[in-house]
């Protein structure tokens, strides 16, 4: 059986498209006893309110009458955030060059946490550059990579 997050990503995908957005992710989690469906959306130029009340619109209608989910839970839309995770080989590629900061498992060099500009991704291996050093994280040492903001 397919995952609740996969089926409604193929739902939601078309909807979110003619609201002339990306749908970025589907999150279906349970939080203090709750059951949430997060749709995350971007789209060039940031994602606002409007956006995510059209998308909210379309998709919860389109959910309505598939069903997908049994039992209740609370429906959102949100952007995708200035600092979002990357998770897909297409959302490292489309970030190349954009500061990033990399969490590990366990700690190398007596740290978890590094940032610095996303060189490179293949096959999972995250590479980034750190002032004059490119470093290569292994694929099973990354928890997370995620969009920097700069000030």
């Amino acid at each position: 059986m397919a995952k609740i997050t996969d089926l409604v990503a193929k739902l939601a995908a078309p909807a979110v498209e003619a609201a002339g957005c990306e749908l970025w992710d589907v999150e279906y989690v349970r939080e203090a006893g709750a059951w949430f469906l997060r749709l995350y959306i971007d789209k060039d130029g940031g994602v606002d309110i409007l956006d995510c009340e059209a998308v909210s619109r379309a998709v919860s209608d389109l959910l309505d009458e598939a069903d997908p989910i049994e039992g209740s839970y609370t429906f959102e839309v949100s952007s995708a955030g200035a600092e979002r995770p990357l998770k897909r080989p297409s959302d490292y590629e489309k970030f190349i060059g954009s500061p990033v900061t990399v969490k590990l498992y366990k700690a190398r060099d007596g740290r978890k946490e590094f940032a610095g500009y996303l060189a490179g991704y293949q096959d999972g291996d995250v590479s980034i550059t750190m002032g004059e050093q490119t470093v290569v994280f292994r694929k099973n040492e990354v928890a997370l990579c995620r969009l920097r903001i700069e000030f």
